[in-house]
């Protein structure tokens, strides 16, 4: 996908790797809506703010409408609430996976019409290594991705027929508030994750590893 004439949709931009995203998309020349449940906290200059909340279906189709002329979604926005599935709390398991599977979801039924509808384009969906390997305490976050690495293959199926390329970004820890609790020198920075991403997208690759232990994870999955 052409990069520089895009019109992207990224969620949850005002902070962390979609901020990245989208910064970096609007250094390629694309027109970005930076989407978040409050788009002041955006902040990102030559970004158009868009609110967007993936759990809230009205806000969903209402962020439709505004960005009507959209050609390329990132589902970026996720939570971890960090929650073994057995004895964790199940109201953070709930939100793990309407936000991360659900969420994601629902954003791509409602944009993917819109892409369509201007000659197609792409998804990019962010997941994790953790759609893959699923530690106990993480339950919650990883089953979530798994779900949503699902949603990714099963809507490219549907949705490369009208045009519309799916790509999966998988990575491991990157220097964001999400893992703000792991040892700096086990994170990526999410900069050069986020060319990483934009590079592969441009190439039109179906799945990105972003970091070393995601490319051996993936390596060793046959074992």
């Amino acid at each position: 996908m052409e990069l520089t004439s895009a019109v992207a949709v990224v969620t949850g931009a005002n902070r962390g790797f979609g901020r990245h995203l989208a910064s970096q998309l609007l250094g390629r020349g694309a027109k970005v809506y930076a989407a978040a449940r409050d788009p002041r906290g955006a902040g990102l200059p030559g970004a158009i703010p868009l609110r967007l909340d993936v759990t809230d279906p009205a806000s969903v189709a209402r962020a439709a409408e505004l960005a009507g002329d959209a050609t390329l979604l990132v589902n970026n926005a996720g939570v971890s609430a960090g929650q073994p599935l057995i004895g964790g709390e199940l109201e953070g398991i709930r939100l793990d996976m309407e936000t991360n599977y659900f969420g994601t979801l629902a954003v791509t039924r409602q944009f993917a019409p819109v892409i369509e509808a201007n000659g197609g384009g792409a998804i990019l969906n962010v997941l994790s290594i953790l759609s893959w390997v699923h530690p106990g305490p993480l339950g919650s976050y990883a089953a979530a991705k798994a779900a949503a690495w699902a949603l990714t293959g099963a809507t490219r199926e549907l949705l490369e027929p009208k045009g519309i390329s799916v790509t999966a970004l998988h990575v491991a820890y990157m220097d964001t508030d999400m893992a703000s609790s792991v040892p700096p020198e086990q994170k990526t920075d999410p900069a050069v994750v986020a060319k990483l991403a934009l590079d592969a997208l441009e190439r039109g690759d179906r799945e990105i590893l972003g970091d070393d232990l995601t490319r051996q994870v993936k390596a060793g999955l046959s074992k």
